[in-house]
């Protein structure tokens, strides 16, 4: 039997985080950052396109993951292992704290969960927001709000100005890099809205 089918029947044919059951929408993931040493059905879990998507998105729907109060008692280790991980990217909410703190796990699990980084401190890590305060995320794409001079050159950007697949300066939080009428500027995010 194919691994897809065994983690299908272990969820039965449901999302293992959240329940949501319509097929169409089930997909195998694969855990990452799985340990070498397990195989087999302990290495993917069956999910929906939503909890999928919100995987690696910096804005989490925290009202879509209060689902994790009843899967994070499943006894599927990759399950488990998922459900903690959200969790601590969900800290910020409050409620899930104490879930955590409810949580068990055998330390090899507790290992493998925590060896995806979403347990560390992340308080002094870099959050570029637009004027309005969304966070953006390299290759978004933002308006210009203002007219902006600049510098080195005679060309003014003006106010409305789409500027595509912008990159991020990862020493501060306040810039981010795009072009502007083919030419690669630096942009203060006070200047732009995220589109």
């Amino acid at each position: 039997m194919s691994i897809d089918r065994e983690v299908k029947r272990r969820a039965a044919d449901a999302c293992e985080l959240c329940g949501h059951s319509e097929s169409e929408n089930l997909g195998i993931y694969e855990v990452p950052k799985t340990p070498d040493y397990i195989k087999g059905i302990d290495t993917a879990i069956l999910t929906c396109t939503t909890c999928r998507g919100q995987f690696d998105s910096e804005e989490l729907d925290m009202n879509h993951w209060r689902c994790l109060n009843d899967s994070m008692w499943n006894t599927a280790a990759p399950v488990q292992v998922m459900a903690w991980r959200m969790l601590h990217r969900l800290k910020s909410g409050g409620w899930s704290q104490d879930l955590i703190d409810m949580m068990y796990m055998e330390e090899q699990q507790l290992e493998w969960a925590a060896a995806a980084g979403d347990a560390e401190d992340k308080s002094d890590a870099l959050v570029h927001r637009d004027a309005n305060g969304v966070v953006l995320n390299a290759g978004d794409n933002v308006v210009l709000i203002k007219d902006l001079k600049v510098k080195g050159s005679s060309m003014i950007a003006k106010q409305g100005t789409a500027v595509r697949r912008i990159s991020l300066d990862h020493e501060n939080e306040t810039y981010i890099e795009g072009k502007v009428e083919g030419q690669q500027i630096v942009i203060i995010t006070d200047y732009v809205k995220k589109t």
